[in-house]
């Protein structure tokens, strides 16, 4: 085998390479960019059995992309650090503009026209007209929120818009609703905007969710 002085060098460089070529691991990052979370809450999430989603945990926390502490039993792990999640934007933003299949997957997946890019919705924080409406989970929200949004989650969503329920709710009809959810392959604002369109509301998705936020450096709020 044919070997070259900057061998070790590549070999280095490689080992991201490896680690990042399995979708599993691709989806753990994921969903830790959202926020930190237990062993046995990513299986669940992400859908993996317990065993599995240790190993593959192990092999990111190898490559320094993720970091764990303990707390009693419980092993909880998050991102290294904010340059993993560009690093991670940037890539899926790579991919998707280099290959059409990615594209279509995504189209299929989310099923839905344009939404609002972070910076645009940005600018228009401030605006009356515009209504920001988180529906994942009240834990999510808690966690970390975009600025004066309103909390309602998906599961409540739908027995919340009736006329008096939905003024109730901060969700005026003359508005436009900007929904969001967790990572930039979340279907849950997708199928919210499609039940506010349902029922005569002007809505659109955030584009990548809150960590698309959170990557393009714009803050998030804690309760």
């Amino acid at each position: 085998m044919t070997s070259f002085p900057e061998e070790p060098i590549y070999e280095q460089l490689a080992r991201i390479g490896k680690v990042l070529a399995n979708p599993v691991r691709l989806r753990l990052l994921d969903v830790l960019d959202q926020r930190e979370r237990t062993v046995e809450e990513l299986a669940e999430e992400a859908g993996i059995p317990l065993k599995n989603t240790s190993a593959q945990l192990q092999r990111l926390r190898d490559a320094h992309l993720v970091t764990s502490r303990k707390e009693g039993t419980r092993v909880h792990y998050r991102l290294a650090d904010e340059e993993v999640s560009r690093f991670l934007g940037r890539m899926q933003d790579f991919a998707q503009g280099r290959l059409a299949d990615l594209r279509d997957a995504v189209t299929r997946h989310l099923g839905l026209a344009e939404g609002v890019t972070a910076d645009e919705l940005a600018a228009r924080l401030d605006d009356p007209g515009t209504v920001v409406l988180d529906v994942r989970s009240a834990a999510a929200y808690a966690d970390a929120h975009l600025p004066g949004a309103l909390s309602l989650p998906l599961s409540q969503l739908e027995g919340r818009l009736s006329d008096l329920d939905a003024r109730l709710a901060g969700l005026p009809r003359d508005a436009e609703i900007v929904a969001y959810c967790g990572g930039p392959y979340c279907v849950v604002s997708p199928q919210a905007v499609r039940l506010l369109r349902e029922r005569g509301y002007t809505a659109r998705p955030l584009d990548g969710g809150i960590t698309g936020w959170r990557r393009s450096g714009h803050a998030v709020q804690t309760s």
